[in-house]
Protein backbone atom coordinates (compact mmCIF):
# COMPACT_ATOMS: atom_id res chain seq x y z
CA UNK A 1 0.00 0.00 0.00
CA UNK A 2 0.96 3.56 -0.62
CA UNK A 3 0.05 6.13 1.52
CA UNK A 4 0.98 9.59 -0.65
CA UNK A 5 0.36 12.77 1.67
CA UNK A 6 0.82 16.13 0.87
CA UNK A 7 1.00 19.41 3.68
CA UNK A 8 -1.10 21.98 2.88
CA UNK A 9 0.53 25.03 4.86
CA UNK A 10 1.42 28.87 4.50
CA UNK A 11 4.04 28.74 2.21
CA UNK A 12 6.56 29.97 4.65
CA UNK A 13 9.91 28.69 3.61
CA UNK A 14 11.33 31.45 2.25
CA UNK A 15 11.68 32.88 5.78
CA UNK A 16 14.18 30.17 6.42
CA UNK A 17 16.24 31.48 3.32
CA UNK A 18 16.86 35.26 4.61
CA UNK A 19 13.10 36.29 2.78
CA UNK A 20 10.48 37.53 3.07
CA UNK A 21 6.87 36.90 1.50
CA UNK A 22 3.37 38.08 1.95
CA UNK A 23 0.85 35.97 3.58
CA UNK A 24 -1.35 36.55 0.30
CA UNK A 25 1.47 35.23 -1.35
CA UNK A 26 1.97 32.36 0.84
CA UNK A 27 -1.66 31.17 0.31
CA UNK A 28 -1.99 31.74 -2.90
CA UNK A 29 1.43 29.78 -4.27
CA UNK A 30 0.24 26.69 -1.83
CA UNK A 31 -3.33 26.90 -3.53
CA UNK A 32 -1.73 26.63 -7.07
CA UNK A 33 0.03 23.61 -6.07
CA UNK A 34 -2.91 21.88 -4.09
CA UNK A 35 -4.73 22.68 -7.65
CA UNK A 36 -1.72 20.46 -9.71
CA UNK A 37 -2.23 17.56 -7.10
CA UNK A 38 -5.67 17.35 -7.24
CA UNK A 39 -5.66 17.42 -11.13
CA UNK A 40 -2.95 14.76 -10.97
CA UNK A 41 -4.78 12.82 -8.43
CA UNK A 42 -7.85 12.86 -10.53
CA UNK A 43 -6.49 12.17 -13.24
CA UNK A 44 -5.12 8.79 -12.11
CA UNK A 45 -7.68 7.81 -10.07
CA UNK A 46 -6.13 7.55 -7.01
CA UNK A 47 -6.84 9.10 -3.22
CA UNK A 48 -4.28 10.72 -0.64
CA UNK A 49 -4.46 12.50 2.79
CA UNK A 50 -3.72 16.14 2.94
CA UNK A 51 -2.53 17.12 6.25
CA UNK A 52 -3.69 21.05 6.53
CA UNK A 53 -2.92 23.79 8.86
CA UNK A 54 -6.02 25.24 9.69
CA UNK A 55 -4.82 28.50 8.71
CA UNK A 56 -4.06 27.39 5.50
CA UNK A 57 -7.85 25.87 5.37
CA UNK A 58 -9.26 29.21 6.49
CA UNK A 59 -8.01 31.08 3.85
CA UNK A 60 -8.79 28.64 1.13
CA UNK A 61 -12.22 27.15 1.53
CA UNK A 62 -12.48 26.63 -2.15
CA UNK A 63 -9.64 24.17 -2.63
CA UNK A 64 -10.20 22.57 0.72
CA UNK A 65 -14.38 21.66 -0.95
CA UNK A 66 -12.86 20.37 -3.92
CA UNK A 67 -10.35 17.92 -1.54
CA UNK A 68 -13.82 17.11 0.38
CA UNK A 69 -15.67 16.35 -2.52
CA UNK A 70 -12.48 14.57 -4.28
CA UNK A 71 -12.81 11.94 -1.85
CA UNK A 72 -9.45 12.71 -0.27
CA UNK A 73 -8.62 12.18 3.66
CA UNK A 74 -7.79 16.03 5.92
CA UNK A 75 -5.59 15.37 8.42
CA UNK A 76 -4.37 18.62 11.04
CA UNK A 77 -1.06 19.93 10.30
CA UNK A 78 -1.35 22.04 13.33
CA UNK A 79 -3.15 25.70 13.64
CA UNK A 80 0.04 27.38 12.25
CA UNK A 81 2.92 26.38 10.20
CA UNK A 82 5.43 28.71 11.95
CA UNK A 83 4.15 29.09 15.61
CA UNK A 84 2.86 26.06 17.72
CA UNK A 85 1.22 25.91 21.51
CA UNK A 86 -0.19 22.65 22.82
CA UNK A 87 -3.70 24.13 22.75
CA UNK A 88 -3.25 24.33 19.10
CA UNK A 89 -3.45 20.61 18.63
CA UNK A 90 -7.19 20.51 20.00
CA UNK A 91 -8.06 23.53 18.25
CA UNK A 92 -6.58 23.18 14.75
CA UNK A 93 -8.71 19.07 14.89
CA UNK A 94 -11.57 21.53 16.15
CA UNK A 95 -11.66 23.79 13.37
CA UNK A 96 -10.45 21.57 10.75
CA UNK A 97 -13.60 19.60 11.58
CA UNK A 98 -15.69 22.62 11.45
CA UNK A 99 -14.23 23.53 7.97
CA UNK A 100 -14.65 20.27 6.48
CA UNK A 101 -17.48 18.23 7.78
CA UNK A 102 -14.94 15.12 8.18
CA UNK A 103 -13.65 13.58 11.60
CA UNK A 104 -9.97 14.37 12.18
CA UNK A 105 -8.38 11.43 13.39
CA UNK A 106 -4.50 12.70 11.90
CA UNK A 107 -1.49 15.09 12.67
CA UNK A 108 1.27 15.72 11.55
CA UNK A 109 3.65 18.21 13.06
CA UNK A 110 4.77 21.02 11.07
CA UNK A 111 8.67 20.53 9.91
CA UNK A 112 8.01 17.13 11.56
CA UNK A 113 9.23 18.29 14.87
CA UNK A 114 8.81 16.64 17.90
CA UNK A 115 5.64 16.43 19.87
CA UNK A 116 3.85 14.93 23.07
CA UNK A 117 2.12 11.83 22.52
CA UNK A 118 0.34 12.15 25.40
CA UNK A 119 -0.88 15.44 23.82
CA UNK A 120 -1.57 14.15 20.67
CA UNK A 121 -3.90 11.16 22.75
CA UNK A 122 -5.70 13.66 24.96
CA UNK A 123 -6.44 16.32 21.60
CA UNK A 124 -8.30 12.86 20.25
CA UNK A 125 -6.26 11.56 17.56
CA UNK A 126 -5.69 8.24 16.39
CA UNK A 127 -2.48 8.39 14.28
CA UNK A 128 0.55 10.79 14.13
CA UNK A 129 2.44 11.04 11.21
CA UNK A 130 5.41 13.76 12.94
CA UNK A 131 8.70 11.12 12.56
CA UNK A 132 10.91 10.75 10.34
CA UNK A 133 13.20 8.31 11.46
CA UNK A 134 16.97 9.22 9.87
CA UNK A 135 19.51 11.75 10.38
CA UNK A 136 19.50 14.63 8.25
CA UNK A 137 21.92 16.92 9.84
CA UNK A 138 20.63 19.92 11.42
CA UNK A 139 17.07 18.60 11.38
CA UNK A 140 16.47 14.88 12.43
CA UNK A 141 18.51 12.30 14.36
CA UNK A 142 15.91 9.53 15.04
CA UNK A 143 18.06 6.04 14.26
CA UNK A 144 16.95 5.01 17.58
CA UNK A 145 13.38 4.74 16.60
CA UNK A 146 11.35 2.20 14.61
CA UNK A 147 11.54 2.71 11.23
CA UNK A 148 7.74 1.23 10.41
CA UNK A 149 4.18 1.86 12.09
CA UNK A 150 3.94 1.29 15.99
CA UNK A 151 1.67 2.10 18.87
CA UNK A 152 2.87 4.62 21.49
CA UNK A 153 1.08 5.91 24.48
CA UNK A 154 -2.46 5.25 22.60
CA UNK A 155 -1.45 6.36 19.39
CA UNK A 156 -0.60 4.63 16.02
CA UNK A 157 2.28 5.91 14.90
CA UNK A 158 3.36 6.02 11.16
CA UNK A 159 6.90 7.62 10.32
CA UNK A 160 8.18 8.37 6.82
CA UNK A 161 9.85 5.77 4.78
CA UNK A 162 13.14 5.33 4.93
CA UNK A 163 14.96 2.63 3.34
CA UNK A 164 15.82 -0.48 5.01
CA UNK A 165 19.50 -0.77 5.19
CA UNK A 166 20.80 2.70 5.72
CA UNK A 167 17.73 4.29 6.55
CA UNK A 168 17.71 6.48 3.46
CA UNK A 169 14.93 9.23 3.22
CA UNK A 170 12.43 8.79 0.94
CA UNK A 171 10.50 12.31 1.33
CA UNK A 172 10.15 15.26 -0.83
CA UNK A 173 13.75 15.97 -1.33
CA UNK A 174 15.40 12.69 -2.01
CA UNK A 175 12.21 12.77 -4.94
CA UNK A 176 13.41 16.08 -6.50
CA UNK A 177 17.23 14.93 -6.42
CA UNK A 178 17.64 11.86 -7.00
CA UNK A 179 16.66 10.28 -10.71
CA UNK A 180 13.16 8.80 -10.64
CA UNK A 181 14.87 5.12 -11.69
CA UNK A 182 17.06 5.27 -8.26
CA UNK A 183 13.98 6.76 -6.12
CA UNK A 184 11.37 4.01 -7.85
CA UNK A 185 14.73 1.16 -6.65
CA UNK A 186 14.76 2.65 -3.23
CA UNK A 187 10.81 2.76 -3.05
CA UNK A 188 10.38 -0.96 -4.80
CA UNK A 189 12.97 -2.05 -1.82
CA UNK A 190 11.34 -0.42 0.86
CA UNK A 191 7.94 -1.89 -0.17
CA UNK A 192 9.05 -5.05 -0.09
CA UNK A 193 10.29 -4.90 3.24
CA UNK A 194 7.39 -2.80 5.14
CA UNK A 195 4.86 -4.00 3.05
CA UNK A 196 4.09 -0.39 2.60
CA UNK A 197 5.27 3.23 1.64
CA UNK A 198 4.56 6.51 3.37
CA UNK A 199 5.82 9.48 1.38
CA UNK A 200 4.84 13.38 2.04
CA UNK A 201 5.14 16.09 -1.01
CA UNK A 202 4.02 19.84 -0.27
CA UNK A 203 1.74 22.07 -2.78
CA UNK A 204 4.65 24.64 -3.10
CA UNK A 205 6.95 22.14 -4.69
CA UNK A 206 4.70 21.88 -7.64
CA UNK A 207 5.09 25.63 -8.73
CA UNK A 208 8.11 27.66 -9.93
CA UNK A 209 11.03 27.97 -6.96
CA UNK A 210 13.50 28.65 -9.24
CA UNK A 211 13.57 32.55 -8.10
CA UNK A 212 16.40 32.93 -6.60
CA UNK A 213 15.72 36.93 -5.89
CA UNK A 214 12.38 36.08 -4.68
CA UNK A 215 13.17 33.20 -2.66
CA UNK A 216 17.08 32.08 -2.32
CA UNK A 217 16.76 28.54 -2.22
CA UNK A 218 19.32 26.47 -3.00
CA UNK A 219 19.52 23.87 -6.04
CA UNK A 220 18.58 21.25 -4.03
CA UNK A 221 15.50 22.78 -2.93
CA UNK A 222 14.28 24.27 -6.38
CA UNK A 223 15.54 21.65 -8.33
CA UNK A 224 12.71 19.77 -10.49
CA UNK A 225 10.43 22.15 -9.20
CA UNK A 226 6.94 23.69 -11.04
CA UNK A 227 6.13 21.71 -14.06
CA UNK A 228 9.26 19.54 -13.94
CA UNK A 229 7.59 18.56 -10.71
CA UNK A 230 4.04 17.97 -11.78
CA UNK A 231 5.61 16.17 -14.27
CA UNK A 232 7.86 13.89 -12.75
CA UNK A 233 4.63 13.36 -10.08
CA UNK A 234 2.71 12.44 -12.98
CA UNK A 235 5.40 9.29 -14.05
CA UNK A 236 5.46 8.32 -10.72
CA UNK A 237 2.17 7.40 -10.15
CA UNK A 238 2.02 6.39 -13.28
CA UNK A 239 4.37 3.37 -12.53
CA UNK A 240 2.66 3.31 -8.56
CA UNK A 241 -0.51 1.93 -10.97
CA UNK A 242 1.26 -0.28 -13.65
CA UNK A 243 3.00 -2.00 -10.50
CA UNK A 244 -0.62 -2.56 -9.22
CA UNK A 245 0.14 -0.88 -5.83
CA UNK A 246 -3.35 0.63 -3.95
CA UNK A 247 -2.70 3.91 -3.13
CA UNK A 248 -4.74 4.54 0.14
CA UNK A 249 -5.42 7.35 2.52
CA UNK A 250 -4.20 7.33 6.15
CA UNK A 251 -7.74 6.02 7.46
CA UNK A 252 -8.31 3.26 5.22
CA UNK A 253 -4.34 2.21 5.90
CA UNK A 254 -5.96 1.91 9.41
CA UNK A 255 -8.89 -0.09 8.52
CA UNK A 256 -6.68 -2.30 6.57
CA UNK A 257 -4.38 -3.03 10.09
CA UNK A 258 -7.22 -3.72 11.55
Amino acid sequence: MILLSFDIEEFDLPFEHGKSISFEDQISISIQGTEAILGLLKKHHVKATFFATATFAMNAPKIMRQIIDDGHEVASHSYFHSDFKVEHLKLSKEKLEELTSQEIIGFRMPRMQPVDEIEIFKAGYKYNSSLNPTFIPGRYNHFNKPRTFYKEKGVLQIPASVSPLIRFPLFWLSFHNLPLSIYKFLCKQTLKKDGYLNLYFHPWEFTNLKQPERFNFPNYVSKKSGAAMIERMDLFIYWLKKEKYRLVTFKEFIVALG
